[in-house]
């Protein structure tokens, strides 16, 4: 089953309004993304894929702990995964990541940045994601940013691999043209 970003939303407002089984539903749909996040980001740069559990455990732990500083009128997917990248960052730093370490296309992923650059920018791409259509957006999500092959996608998303290929093909393309018009404006 596919969870979108509204059904994400949904929960956080509600686990935020006091709804401890929105809140624990809301942290195991997480774990979920989490999870796929992680081991694609830890195999890409060579880590073991046993330092997962320990990145979702901890990001969950921050959710939990900043939830209050959620916005609910922002998307809330950019704000949680901007405090899962944190936890990546923070991770590699403590168990000394040298960047020798780190493929060359890797490296700027686990560059310090300044903190509200990376808040902007994942707001921005939620709001961007926002304007596609729902396939677009399942299929990109599920590749681009959750770093799943077009197989693991298609069958999480239900549709054939040709589908999401073309998706993201078109997806990126639509998300390209709205930063040339933002960019215009």
């Amino acid at each position: 089953m596919v969870i979108g970003e509204d059904e994400l939303r949904e929960l956080m407002k509600a686990s935020l309004g006091g709804d401890a089984a929105a809140h624990r539903d809301l942290l195991e749909r997480l774990s979920r993304h989490l999870r796929a996040y992680y081991k694609s980001r830890l195999a890409h740069i060579g880590r073991s894929a046993s330092e997962t559990e320990d990145l979702v455990q901890e990001a969950l732990i921050a959710i939990h702990t900043r939830r209050h500083t959620y916005d609910p009128a922002e998307p809330f997917t950019p704000w949680a995964y901007a405090i899962a990248r944190y936890k990546l960052i923070d991770h590699l730093r403590r168990t000394k990541a040298s960047r020798a370490d780190v493929p060359i296309e890797s490296a700027g992923e686990i560059t310090a940045h300044e903190d509200h650059v990376d808040t902007e920018s994942a707001v921005d791409l939620g709001r961007l994601m926002a304007q596609l259509p729902a396939k677009m957006r399942t299929a990109i999500q599920h590749v681009k940013l959750d770093g799943l092959s077009v197989a693991e996608a298609a069958v999480r998303s239900g549709m054939t691999e040709s589908a999401v290929k073309v998706s993201v093909h078109r997806g990126l393309k639509a998300l390209s043209a709205a930063i040339g018009r933002e960019k215009a404006s």
